[in-house]
């Protein structure tokens, strides 16, 4: 049995370890998505420096880790177009969510919150939906 799993777990735990640091350091919540879109429409500039430590931190640590562990295959596409598009549907989903998926379904689930159980339920139905279409309808993934 292949133990590709065990990456999964890892980042989950990671990252439900940093929502509760963050959330137990300074009491909000670590959405990924409010932590951008506050730097962007300029509504989080009281806590500008968090925020960038914070997407410093995302963007960093895979680099750091990258001589650990060598080539990753991510099963990512090669197809560019695929990939602005699907870029463009999660930041659209996200605004119409009012959070992603780490605000949500990791942060909002951990506090019992019923919109981030209902927001969590609609990522994976609208995932699942995307699978079907894009992969064994149209093929492009």
């Amino acid at each position: 049995m292949h133990i590709d799993w065990i990456w999964g777990l890892i980042g989950g735990l990671l990252i439900g370890t940093g929502g509760a640091v963050y959330l137990l350091g300074n009491g909000r919540i670590m959405g990924a998505s409010g932590i951008i879109g506050g730097l962007i429409d300029g509504s989080g500039l009281d806590t500008k420096w968090e925020r960038l430590i914070f997407l410093a931190g995302v963007i960093l640590m895979p680099i750091l880790l990258m001589p650990y562990y060598g080539q990753v295959d991510t099963h990512i596409t090669n197809n560019y177009w695929v990939l602005a598009a699907a870029g463009l549907l999660v930041g659209i989903g996200t605004r119409l969510a009012n959070g992603c998926t780490s605000g949500h379904g990791v942060c909002g689930m951990s506090r019992l919150s019923i919109r981030g159980f209902v927001a969590t339920c609609c990522y994976i139905l609208a995932g699942g939906v995307g699978v079907i279409i894009f992969r064994h309808l149209l093929g492009v993934i």
